[in-house]
């Protein structure tokens, strides 16, 4: 028996997320565990397309452990987007963000751009402005890499 047979209201709502759901995104792997419960797919199955094992998913996802920089590119295409810094952000985080998702380490980039990785390391912190012919390069350096994702 319908208590109020005159009233055709039907209440709905959303499925309470998971308790282990992040509720900020701070690390990578926040973005990483996001992600995985987002498609409800298990620790196995996103090691698998990351080539990596179960364990080094849980130990990213826990913020046990880092991931290396070489599987960044990875991790970023498992995602997405990258999830680091959003423009507009001060040079050297844009220069950061950018170097960390293509996997490069600071000697690489920094032999890409024909200069010293202390240098890069300077101005990556904030500390330092290029001249005017190392900008050049820098800029087309990030507006190339940023067209390539």
């Amino acid at each position: 028996m319908v208590a109020l047979p005159f009233c055709h209201v039907q209440l709905t709502s959303c499925k309470p997320l998971p308790s282990a759901y992040p509720r900020e995104l701070n690390t990578l792997g926040d973005h990483l565990l996001k992600r995985r419960l987002d498609l409800g797919l298990l620790q196995r199955e996103v090691a698998d397309r990351l080539r990596v094992n179960a364990i080094t998913v849980s130990n990213w996802e826990t913020n046990r452990t880092s991931p290396q920089l070489r599987f960044i590119p990875r991790i970023i295409a498992f995602l997405g987007y990258s999830p680091y810094c959003p423009q507009p952000a001060p040079p050297g985080n844009r220069i950061r963000a950018q170097r960390r998702s293509l996997g490069l380490s600071q000697k690489e980039l920094a032999h890409r751009l024909g200069i010293d990785p202390s240098t890069l390391r300077r101005w990556e912190l904030g500390n330092g402005e290029p001249s005017a012919a190392h900008r050049s390069k820098l800029l087309d350096w990030l507006s190339r890499s940023s067209t390539a994702h």
